[in-house]
């Protein structure tokens, strides 16, 4: 079990990464409250297998590839920040609907369209793969032990899923929804302006 010792220290540090404000929160947030659990759900799976792909580039260390080529980088960089643009432009269009929360809730959704929605906002950030690269690097002993790489990635799925499963549980429920019922449009201004920002800064960014 010591072999093993080192899940630790990984864990703490990508639980903090984790818990930190980002588009992946704002997304499930928005989601849990404006629509229902089952969509935060499917969003909060889609982060999860999202974390558990960078996790395996680092793993691999295929991230080395991304800063070697920085057309690649600087493509997906441009693309994932174009992509939360986007999401902040649909944020913000929804605080000028009228329909009230249940009547949101009423309308058929596809969970699997809410899953593609969580995998790709956290695929949006290439910048991810290094840091996880950063953690292993850090923490991974010079020998790693049998199954420790697949380990590694696992635990990055089940902590990015299960704080997000969390947050969506919280935020999923009645006077979670009834509050956003009632300030809809500046709880959906706000978080749009943070993902476009968000989107804007990866685009910018070296």
């Amino acid at each position: 079990m010591l072999d093993y010792v080192f899940l630790l220290p990984i864990s703490l540090f990508l639980l903090l990464g984790v818990m930190s404000p980002g588009p992946s929160f704002i997304l499930v947030a928005q989601t849990a409250m404006a629509k229902s659990k089952a969509d935060a759900y499917a969003v909060s799976l889609g982060l999860g297998v999202g974390a558990i792909i960078f996790a395996t580039i680092a793993a691999f260390g295929l991230f080395v590839l991304l800063e070697s080529v920085p057309i690649l980088y600087n493509g997906l960089k441009i693309a994932g920040g174009s992509y939360l643009c986007y999401l902040a432009y649909k944020m913000y269009n929804s605080s000028t609907e009228e329909a009230s929360y249940l009547k949101q809730q009423s309308k058929p959704v596809s969970l699997w369209k809410m899953f593609l929605k969580g995998l790709f906002t956290q695929l949006s950030n290439p910048k991810t793969a290094i840091v996880f690269a950063s953690a292993f690097a850090a923490f991974l002993p010079a020998t790693t032990p049998q199954y420790g790489y697949l380990l590694v990635c696992l635990t990055a799925f089940f902590i990015d899923t299960a704080w997000y499963l969390l947050v969506s549980r919280l935020l999923g429920s009645g006077k979670s929804q009834q509050l956003y019922a009632k300030f809809k449009k500046n709880i959906n201004r706000i978080g749009a302006g943070f993902m476009g920002l968000m989107g804007i800064k990866l685009i910018t960014a070296d």
